[in-house]
């Protein structure tokens, strides 16, 4: 939780510690941040599904979902797309450069609810970066013996786009999750790994296959809007509720704590109510989520 006694506009001192090229075509980059000063890092806790502010002093700050594990002590990992003027200095600076990290904020996914359930994960391009920290987080081993079943569907448009790609391989060893993983298309010039066992296709189809029964089940999904769009028929003809269905949005959050206002729908603010909302929840917000 942030810590109230400091002010919430003022981030904690961090240091680049590694910086990983996660695609082929360099549009995102995972930071690998570790604190400057141990009593910030004591105070940091966070819970899977919160994001952060990430800050360069003169250029600004966005917010981006924290990647890493509470379990995954010292450090903290950002994924991040190169796309305006703060990501596209971030993906510029090297390792040993000094940021800031502002948070960790908003609320996450519903973990009380989910302890003793079948968990289903389902994540697209570049969204998937929380619910890499879920996955890493479900199976620790502290707290793997919570859940019960937990099915993962993760796609990107082509390999060179996949994130984590050692994480995925670690996880589709194991026999403690079931995953799955896909792409749309395989371009002529990428090279196949049988040993992923990929499947190509997109996400909601994907899931109509591998995710058939909504029985003592929690659904938690990020992605870009058309993912979702098309997936939630999907998760509605196999049976599945409302109630039983969250999502984590991004809708032009600023300044994380709800003080600007440029991310309300409705009465409610992406960034402090959210950004992680059951599906019974927004049916009730405007459509303009």
């Amino acid at each position: 939780m942030i810590d109230k006694s400091m002010n919430p506009f003022l981030p904690y001192p961090v240091k680049i510690d590694e910086i990983i090229t996660e695609t082929g075509d360099h549009s995102l980059k995972t930071f690998k941040l570790v604190f400057l000063n141990k009593e910030d890092e004591e105070k940091f806790t966070f819970i899977p599904g919160q994001f952060c502010e990430l800050s360069i002093p003169g250029k600004g700050e966005i917010p981006i979902g924290i990647a890493s594990s509470p379990t995954e002590k010292g450090y903290l990992l950002f994924t991040v797309q190169k796309m305006g003027v703060v990501s596209g200095y971030l993906h510029s600076m090297k390792p040993g450069d000094i940021m800031g990290v502002r948070g960790p904020l908003g609320n996450w996914y519903p973990w009380d609810k989910m302890e003793g359930k079948n968990i289903v994960i389902i994540g697209g391009g570049c969204a998937f970066s929380t619910l890499r920290s879920s996955i890493v987080y479900i199976r620790a081993p502290e707290n793997r013996k919570k859940f019960k079943q937990v099915t993962a569907v993760y796609g990107a448009r082509c390999l060179d786009l996949l994130l984590y790609c050692d994480k995925l391989d670690e996880w589709k060893a194991g026999d403690d999750i079931d995953m799955h993983v896909t792409v749309d298309a395989i371009k002529d010039e990428e090279t196949w790994r049988p040993e992923w066992h990929c499947n190509v296709g997109f996400v909601p189809s994907i899931v109509k296959e591998k995710v058939t029964s909504p029985a003592d089940s929690i659904v938690i999904i990020c992605g870009p809007p058309a993912m979702l769009k098309f997936t939630m028929p999907v998760l509605k003809d196999v049976g599945f509720t409302p109630e039983q269905i969250y999502l984590s949005l991004e809708n032009r959050m600023k300044c994380g704590i709800g003080m600007c206002g440029r991310c309300n729908v409705g009465g409610k603010l992406v960034c402090k109510d959210g950004p992680v909302f059951s599906l019974a929840e927004l049916g009730e917000l405007p459509n303009e989520t």
